[in-house]
């Protein structure tokens, strides 16, 4: 059975997808872009993206009954990979050890011009 998961503090689905769907103890959370859920507005530079895209998964994962530590699977899609070093250093802002398992994939292009665009899969009990 598929639950979804709808956070009003994080921006909504802009085409035919969820925010989450919790399906038993797992959780997948869509991707996030740097969009402010109040203005729709992306954030500027790659580190304000970062943050509005942890504070938006944040944002679904409570809805979901969970937090960002009961992410066990973050997938990163950047489109400069130089940019990774700032990543690292911002998740463990966010992040306590262990962290999540994590890939990260260089990509041509992202919607809405973002840098960087992030999906999760949380497991909560």
């Amino acid at each position: 059975m598929k639950l979804l998961i709808e956070a009003k503090n994080a921006p909504p689905a802009i085409g035919p997808y969820s925010q989450a769907i919790r399906a038993g103890s797992t959780i997948y959370l869509s991707g996030q872009i740097g969009l402010d859920p109040e203005t729709m507005q992306m954030a500027e530079g790659i580190d304000a993206q970062v943050r509005r895209i942890f504070l938006n998964l944040q944002a679904v994962a409570v809805a979901a009954g969970g937090d960002l530590n009961d992410i066990v699977k973050l997938t990163v899609y950047m489109t400069d990979l130089s940019d990774f070093p700032r990543l690292n250093d911002i998740m463990t802002d966010f992040f306590k050890h262990p962290y999540p398992a994590r890939a990260t994939i260089g990509v041509a292009a992202l919607p809405r011009n973002a840098l960087v665009e992030m999906d999760a899969v949380l497991v909560v009990f």
